[in-house]
This record gives C-alpha cells, sequence and structure tokens, in this order.
C-alpha cells in the first residue's frame, strides 16, 4: 500500500454566508499525480490556499506524512516541502534568472555557498535540457521558461509536494509535453503532484487519481482507468443537459477587415507589432495561437482602439480606423472581450445592471434627457440575465461578486448588446470550468451564424481547432502562418508557435 504524503480530513472553509469547502476528505499519496477537478467556485483555490498556508481553515485536519500540522503561512508549507506554481508568477522581474533563484534557498546568508547552489542549479537545468541563461533578466524570458524557474525554485527546496495550477495555459503543444514528461519523472522518483486542469486531455494523459469537487465538496475520487473525459464531465457539470452546436459552412469569402504591416512598440520600446499584416472574412472566426507574449495582446489592443499604431494601415469594410479611439472603434461595430474581466471587463463596485450599460448608458434608450432612465436600466438587465444564463443573487450586487463564469457572461451580453460587426475575444474561457467554457462556445459560433466576425485569441489549441474556421500563428508580432482546422494538426501548429515557418 503506497504512503500517504498529505491527507485532509473534513476540512471546511467559509467567507461570510458562503461556503467554500465543505467537509473535504482526500489523500495525497506519495509518487503520484493527482488531479484537481472542479467548476469555477467549487473550491479548489481556497483549498490549495489552505494548503500552502495563506487561508487557515475553519475546521478539519491537515496530517503530513501522518502527523497533524498547522499551516500558518506559505513558509510553513514550504519547510514541510510543499510548493506551488502559481498561474501568476511570483518572480523579481528585473532580477536574472540566477538571482531569482538563489534568492529563493532558504538558508542564513553566511551559510550559502554560491559556488554549492551554482553547481545545483546547473545540474537541474542540464538534467531537464531546460535551455535557459542564468544570467538573462526574468522579463526578458518567454512565459513558458519562467514558469521553469518557478519549478526549479521548489526542486532547489526540495519539495516533496509540487501543486501546479494551470501549467500549461502559456506553453506550446511540445512544452507541455515536455512538463508532462518532466512531471512523470517526479512522480517517478517519488514526488507527489497536484495538478489543476480545465483541459480534459491533460487530464487524461497525466493523472494517476483525479478527484471532482462541486460546491466546495468532493463528489469522487476516481483511479485511472475508472475515468474518462465523458465520466468526469458529467461529475463536474451541474446541468441537466449538454450543450450542442453545428458548425455552417460560409456563405460567402468578403474581406471585412484588413490589417497592413502594423507596428506597434511597448512601454520599454520593443515591438510588440513588427509588419503584422492578415485579412478576415465576414462571418468567420478567426484563431489566433501563439505562445503568450508574442503579440496577442498588443493585437486586440490594436483593434480595440487601446494602443495606438506606430505604422500601417486598419481597414473595416474598407474604411481607415487606423488612429480611432476605443469609442470610435465600438461605434463602428467593435466589441471586445478582454483578457482580464475583473480589472478591464467590469467595474467590479457598480452593480450587474450597471455593468450590462456602460458602453452604451449614453444611448436613448437608457435616458429621460440628461437623466438616466432606471425603469429601462433594469428591464434590460432582467433581459440580458435571463437571454445569457447569468446567475446572480441580485441585479443590484456588485458585479466583482459573481464567479468568473458569470462575470464572464456579463461582459459578453454587453458587448454583444450593441450587434457588433466584429468580436475581438482575447483568452474568452481562461479559467472558466467545462460548463461556462462551452457556454462561451456556443454564444460564438451563434453569432458567427448571424454574420458577425470573431477574432478568437486562445492558448487552448482544443478550443480553436474546435471553434476556427482558420487558424493563423502570431510568432514576435507577425503572423508567420494561417492554417485551415480540418487540414492541420497540432504538431504543425505547435512548430509554427515555436517560429518554424512551413515554406511550403
Amino acid at each position: 500500500m503506497a504512503e500517504v504524503l498529505l491527507s485532509l480530513k473534513n476540512i471546511t472553509k467559509s467567507f461570510g454566508n458562503v461556503i467554500a469547502n465543505n467537509n473535504v476528505t482526500f489523500d495525497i499519496e506519495k509518487g503520484e499525480i493527482h488531479t484537481l477537478l472542479g467548476e469555477n467556485g467549487a473550491g479548489k483555490s481556497t483549498l490549495m490556499n489552505i494548503i500552502t498556508g495563506l487561508y487557515k481553515p475553519d475546521s478539519g485536519e491537515i496530517l503530513w506524512k501522518g502527523k497533524q500540522v498547522e499551516i500558518n503561512s506559505p513558509m510553513d508549507a514550504l519547510k514541510l516541502g510543499i510548493g506551488m506554481v502559481h498561474q501568476h508568477f511570483m518572480l523579481v522581474r528585473n532580477h536574472t534568472v540566477y538571482e531569482n533563484l538563489f534568492l529563493s534557498v532558504d538558508k542564513p546568508p553566511f551559510l550559502l555557498k554560491k559556488q554549492d547552489i551554482l553547481d545545483k542549479i546547473n545540474g537541474i537545468i542540464e538534467k531537464f535540457d531546460l535551455n535557459i541563461s542564468l544570467n538573462d533578466p526574468v522579463w526578458k524570458l518567454e512565459i513558458g521558461k519562467q514558469q521553469w524557474i518557478e519549478i526549479i525554485k521548489l526542486l532547489l527546496r526540495d519539495c516533496e509536494l509540487f501543486i501546479l495550477d494551470e501549467p500549461t495555459a502559456v506553453l506550446t503543444p511540445q512544452e507541455s509535453q515536455k512538463l508532462f514528461e518532466f512531471l512523470k519523472g517526479l512522480r517517478d522518483s517519488g514526488k507527489s503532484i497536484i495538478f489543476i486542469s480545465h483541459k480534459m486531455k491533460e487530464v487524461m494523459d497525466i493523472s494517476d487519481k483525479v478527484t471532482v469537487l462541486k460546491k466546495g465538496e468532493v463528489v469522487k475520487t476516481l483511479k485511472r482507468g475508472d475515468f474518462d473525459e465523458k465520466i468526469l464531465a458529467n461529475l463536474m457539470i451541474d446541468r441537466d443537459e449538454e450543450i450542442t452546436f453545428e458548425r455552417k459552412l460560409l456563405k460567402e469569402k468578403k474581406v471585412i477587415l484588413s490589417l497592413k504591416d502594423l507596428y506597434v512598440r511597448n512601454e520599454k520600446g520593443l515591438s510588440d507589432l513588427d509588419g503584422l499584416s492578415l485579412d478576415i472574412y465576414k462571418g468567420e472566426v478567426f484563431g489566433i495561437a501563439g505562445v503568450a507574449g508574442n503579440g496577442q495582446k498588443a493585437l486586440a489592443e490594436v483593434l480595440t482602439g487601446l494602443k495606438k499604431v506606430e505604422r500601417g494601415q486598419i481597414l473595416i469594410n474598407g474604411q481607415d480606423m487606423t488612429y480611432s479611439g476605443a469609442r470610435s472603434k465600438y461605434i463602428a461595430g467593435i466589441a471586445h472581450i478582454p483578457e482580464d474581466r475583473k480589472t478591464m471587463g467590469i467595474a467590479p463596485d457598480m452593480s450587474v445592471e450597471e455593468n450590462l450599460v456602460l458602453k452604451n448608458y449614453k444611448d436613448k434608450q437608457f435616458r429621460k434627457g440628461i437623466f438616466l432612465n432606471f425603469k429601462k436600466i433594469r428591464e434590460n438587465a432582467i433581459k440580458k440575465v435571463e437571454d445569457f444564463d447569468i446567475r446572480l443573487a441580485s441585479l443590484d450586487q456588485s458585479v466583482r461578486f459573481l464567479s468568473g463564469g458569470n462575470i464572464q457572461k456579463v461582459i459578453i451580453a454587453r458587448e454583444l448588446s450593441q450587434h457588433p460587426q466584429i468580436l475581438v475575444a482575447l483568452y474568452p474561457t481562461r479559467g472558466l470550468d467545462v460548463g461556462s467554457a462551452e457556454y462561451v462556445h456556443k454564444v460564438i459560433l451563434e453569432e458567427r451564424d448571424k454574420g458577425v466576425t470573431t477574432i478568437l485569441i486562445s492558448e487552448d489549441l482544443d478550443e480553436l481547432l474546435r471553434l476556427s474556421d482558420r487558424i493563423g500563428v502570431i510568432f514576435r508580432g507577425k503572423i508567420i502562418g494561417i492554417v485551415e482546422p480540418s487540414k492541420t494538426t497540432i504538431t504543425e501548429i505547435g512548430l509554427l508557435m515555436a517560429g518554424h515557418k512551413n515554406e511550403n
């Protein structure tokens, strides 16, 4: 029988009247990859914050190697041998790789031997063929390499339990496969991993066990061989029937958006877009694939008037919109689902009904002379909540108290309310559970059938292949290849994402 490394017994945690974890009980054995699955709001993040010492449980016990422990801080967790790689990395961006790694070593300064630490770091880099220069500042590195730095930090501390939260979100398929091989090697050496992901294919590939959470409670823990994608989805999702949708062929290929030789620089003076050119058809879903940091965000911001073009041209239906601001772009028919829904997509302390009219409160339908027509604003909110299945306690509640999926529905409902010509969707399902993500997919394809063009920027290749009519791969600010989902492979897209242009 395998040795139990970490045991959670009846862990309960509440925030006011909301129960985030309710009598959660499960074990992590030594030498296993244990995946945690659940919809947004299922309690995964709260549970990981308890394990790593950011929260204290209201009740219940944590056992480490059979002994009851109290984890009151992340430092307590690290001393036990528990480390976590968060979605947002904990790195000093202006310091070098070596400096970041050196800072993570938990020893008094007078005991630190720089050469010993350097030898250990180089040994890890060489063993796993990571191709990382220790002298580079972190801000210069690709996101995937920054993630490896976080993992090396935990290896330097000799952690026995690694928690990885959506680790493949910033990786190419090849990098993801390399990470999986690395994690399996860790497991085989006796380390344990808690793996959090919404991508079912990844879960099937890497998991020895899966624990499913729903509404703060453990639904079931299953061993490999006892689960498949359908079983896990049914355990996760709280709905009566599966969402289904069909794709229709484009009737014609009429260019609605033309981007000509766009150049954009960031605040550091470096190129975000470097001569990007692209034609997009009316009514198509055009997917943008690429490793994070290759110009995706700049492209979305340029299209929605949030960033200025250094040179180049943006034509919408032949009209030059290159230097138009966000308001003009919105009036011209461009809607936007931003990357960070909580900081850019909503006014968090305003109510749901107020957020639903943030962009069109000046319209005559919502005004009585110079005053707002609150009756019409309420009627609009009631209709949007029903049409987009937004789950909430009250129209008056602050939108920030909604789950991630419901915040995204508020944004989508608002952006589509003016019947746009073009929807720019930047990572629209990032961090969403299976049910919420499928709902977003359904809306995108329904809008496609109405003639709306969607530019879908995503890190999820399965999502892009499922929804897109064409996929453009962005690398260092340029589109270096365009493929059709039915005529390509993930390997081909992955090579393009790594900069290997197909000359055929």
